[in-house]
């Protein structure tokens, strides 16, 4: 047969092509987590940043012509990593605090004593948005050679109207400057600034009654997709009642909702976050069973970060299993800050999860494309290899996808591709 088909890339012969397909439209639940949509000898043909076909290679051989080819030469491909979760753009260095840490000072013992999230914002409220971009490029950059091709970035140590908006600035720029698919997330209540450290609810109705209103007008002019609100709703930081009034405005403004809930303690914020319809419940290490029976009834992400007590050097993890078992939709992501995850590298969370939270290698791999799509608003678009869908691909440097997490500390990222085209090829 004669190829009839005109295609602008054709990648051909993966070892193992990981399609990743979405169930009944939509993400991966419970303990149908996994499905990889494997397609041994797979193919995809790619025409204006698109997939258009996806099969067996002798098959799109004999149906499509390409203007360039791709070999695969065995290698895995699945589609582009998709963290949703990252605070990446800051300023600053917490090393000391790390090394206290070490020594066995508490993530909250240090938050109380002024540093933690307020020692960032201090060295971040002092850069404008072009030293905030340019630093993060370098993080980006990382995480684009270990495969991300979609990111979420949050603001949160400005903790004023002009800083937050500067830090959104910095979003803005790295999106115009570099190929990584960004989704910006507004987190003014990420803690209460030390101005207002003996009247809290002050701070909160200036996040609701002048940045809210800012960072709408910043989205009009500068934004053309969807920006997300969110709240870290914890002891020491901002309280359930809170953190519902400023999600209520942030809906009313026409924000996505998001919120990072119980990383220490439960405070209800996940029975919240889903009475709001949250696209996604980030942390979850403190989630009580009744809660989670609630999430696997609804259709918010539940965001796991075992990176964060894989670095606190903490025992306790987010219990996925249980979460499993209820039928939720779990994703993971890097969490990538300077303060409890400075890791770019979603290889390493798969590793991680896999160890921690028991996640079979599948398990994982769905986790970090497709539900982490999800988390975001984009599962329609990113995080599966199926016509229609964004040509996001990776090709890595082993024949089988349960490498990802079992070999662990290297980067296998070999070719990254974006939109269909090559973005990242590593040196051989």
């Amino acid at each position: 047969m004669t190829a009839d088909l005109l295609a602008d890339l054709l990648l051909l012969n993966a070892g193992q092509l990981c399609t990743i397909p979405p169930h009944n439209g939509g993400p991966q639940r419970g303990r149908a987590l996994g499905d990889l949509g494997l397609i041994e000898g797979g193919a995809l043909a790619i025409k204006d940043g698109l997939i258009v076909d996806v099969g067996p290679t002798r098959r799109l051989e004999s149906h499509w012509q390409a203007d360039a080819i791709l070999d695969a030469r065995g290698c895995l491909v699945t589609p582009g990593l998709v963290d949703p979760h990252t605070h990446l753009i800051w300023a600053g260095n917490r090393a000391e605090e790390f090394e206290r840490r070490i020594a066995g000072a508490t993530y909250q013992q240090i938050m109380a004593e002024g540093g933690g999230i307020l020692h960032t914002m201090r060295a971040t409220r002092a850069a404008g948005p072009d030293a905030l971009a340019e630093k993060a490029t370098v993080r980006l950059n990382t995480a684009l050679a270990h495969g991300t091709t979609t990111l979420e970035i949050k603001t949160g140590y400005g903790l004023t109207a002009d800083a937050e908006i500067a830090m959104l600035e910095a979003i803005a720029l790295l999106s115009a400057q570099q190929p990584v698919r960004l989704v910006p997330t507004f987190l003014g209540a990420h803690a209460v600034p030390p101005e207002y450290r003996d009247d809290p609810d002050a701070y909160v109705a200036q996040v609701i009654d002048e940045m809210l209103p800012a960072v709408g007008a910043w989205k009009a002019q500068r934004w053309p997709g969807d920006l997300f609100c969110d709240v870290f709703c914890e002891d020491g930081a901002f309280t359930l009642e809170q953190t519902r009034r400023i999600l209520q405005a942030a809906r009313i403004a026409g924000f996505k909702i998001k919120i990072h809930v119980d990383e220490f303690k439960a405070l209800g914020g996940t029975t919240l976050g889903i009475e709001l319809d949250a696209v996604s419940l980030d942390h979850l290490d403190a989630t009580s069973d009744a809660e989670i029976a609630l999430l696997g009834h609804s259709n918010t992400v539940a965001v796991l970060l075992p990176l964060v007590p894989f670095n606190l050097g903490l025992t306790r993890f987010p219990v996925a299993q249980k979460f499993l078992d209820a039928g939720a939709i779990v994703a993971l992501a890097t969490d990538c800050n300077p303060g409890t995850a400075w890791c770019e590298n979603l290889q390493l969370t798969m590793a991680v999860a896999e160890r921690y939270l028991r996640l079979t290698p599948g398990q994982a791999l769905v986790a970090c494309t497709l539900n982490a799509a999800c988390a975001i608003g984009l599962g329609d678009h990113v995080g599966s290899l199926q016509p229609g869908r964004a040509a996001d691909a990776v090709i890595w440097d082993t024949d089988d996808y349960r490498e990802l997490g079992y070999h662990f500390g290297v980067n296998l990222a070999q070719t990254v591709i974006i939109g269909g085209q090559v973005v990242f090829a590593a040196r051989s």
